[in-house]
């Protein structure tokens, strides 16, 4: 069975950047990578087979969503993650904290758990109740789909993605965003840090337990919000800990993604990788790998490919506006997709309009697509030697693109 690491194959001369290879029990995965998310065991509108053929080289499944749907138990009997889903390479399953500390209240990252916050209560949706309250322990939570309260904790996210099987797997923490105050984005890292130390027990404890299956490698979770004392202690401690490696998450602003990331990867151990969660845009993705992230997962590709938005070298483009109905040219000549390789703006017009339930699926190939192989490209230019030139010419084309459309 292959073993589980990292190594390290080119770095940049100036800036953290680099490219490498993550060694899981099921494939490799070549960073930096675009790690498609497939929230329910399912890239929603895609066969894993498709998945696979554009290019993805892993994907990304939720622990909070598997959790109550089908249940843990399910996969675990099936063989885990990927047997369940037929996806036969490697892959991630996020510790839930996210999803059980936000959907409960009715928004997505607009969320506070702080009491003592002047804007705490602007927080709750119209006509919505908090559903998730956390705690030094974890988090009691009330499930989006039918009401039942549950507990997590450390202990039991560990159980939970221990059952799922992923290859790579994070450890519970609290996800606070930018409404919190400072003082509890310090009692947060305090939280995220013991349950860090917890989930280490867990997992170990697990590991010498289920000795049948592959091993699992887990990732710290990296919070401090837009505070640089703050994310380089919590980088500083969350790395003294035997991680296999990290997640940079929490709250964070767009606008100083790359310092922000800058100040964590400069208190991380260089041999071992970093994923940064839930960024996916295109210029975020030059700015994370510049700044040493080694992988990233978003679901902006897929939803923004429901809802008629699709990428291109030029910019981004609603297929659903009317410039498209009558438009029998693809997507993006330049684009090797099967979308862009077999069919026309009308054509994905039309099924846009009549809501048919082929638009999502080639819509999704396409951004998915597009990402992952931008992705590859960043990849080949550090390689290459030449990742800043491709910068400049690739984010100059599609910024020009996005301000003439």
């Amino acid at each position: 069975m292959p073993q589980a690491g990292f190594t390290i194959d080119v770095e940049l001369d100036s800036g953290r950047g680099r490219t490498g290879v993550i060694s899981t029990p099921h494939g490799e995965i070549h960073t930096p990578a675009f790690i498609p998310v497939g929230t329910k065991a399912t890239v929603k509108s895609m066969l894993p087979e498709t998945v696979r053929d554009l290019g993805a080289q892993a994907v990304l499944a939720n622990a909070y969503h598997l959790y109550l749907q089908p249940g843990p138990e399910i996969i675990d009997h099936a063989g885990g993650l990927g047997a369940f889903m037929n996806w036969s390479g490697p892959t991630y399953t996020d510790s839930g904290g996210f999803q059980v500390l936000s959907l409960g209240v009715g928004f997505k990252k607009v969320l506070s758990m702080d009491s003592t916050n002047a804007v705490a209560a602007d927080v709750i949706a119209p006509g919505k109740d908090r559903l998730a309250i956390v705690d030094d322990d974890g988090v009691t939570f009330k499930s989006h789909l039918d009401g039942s309260m549950h507990r997590f904790s450390a202990e039991v996210s560990m159980q939970v993605q221990h059952q799922i099987g992923a290859d790579i797997i994070f450890a519970f923490d609290e996800c606070t965003t930018l409404m919190n105050t400072r003082d509890y984005q310090i009692l947060a890292m305090q939280r995220t840090r013991e349950w860090a130390q917890r989930c280490i027990s867990e997992h170990e404890r697990l590991t010498r337990e289920r000795t049948d299956k592959p091993y699992q490698m887990l990732f710290g979770v990296i919070q401090g919000a837009h505070y640089q004392d703050l994310r380089q202690q919590a980088a500083k401690e969350i790395a003294e800990l035997p991680f296999d490696g990290f997640g940079i998450g929490g709250a964070l602003d767009k606008e100083s993604l790359g310092t922000i990331v800058g100040w964590v990867v400069d208190e991380l151990p260089r041999e071992k990788p970093r994923h940064l969660l839930g960024i996916g845009e295109p210029i975020d993705l030059f700015v994370g790998v510049e700044n040493g992230a080694d992988t990233f997962d978003c679901v902006a590709p897929s939803r923004n490919a429901r809802n008629s938005a699709l990428l291109t070298a030029e910019g981004r483009f609603n297929v659903s506006n009317s410039g498209s109905r009558g438009n029998y040219n693809p997507v993006d000549p330049d684009c090797g997709c099967y979308t862009c390789l077999n069919y026309t703006q009308a054509y994905l017009h039309h099924a846009y309009k009549a809501k048919e339930l082929i638009f999502p699926t080639l819509a999704t190939i396409h951004n998915l697509y597009f990402t992952v192989n931008l992705v590859d490209q960043i990849r080949d230019s550090i390689k290459a030697g030449n990742f800043y030139e491709f910068k400049e010419e690739w984010i100059g084309k599609f910024t020009h693109g996005i301000h003439s459309k």
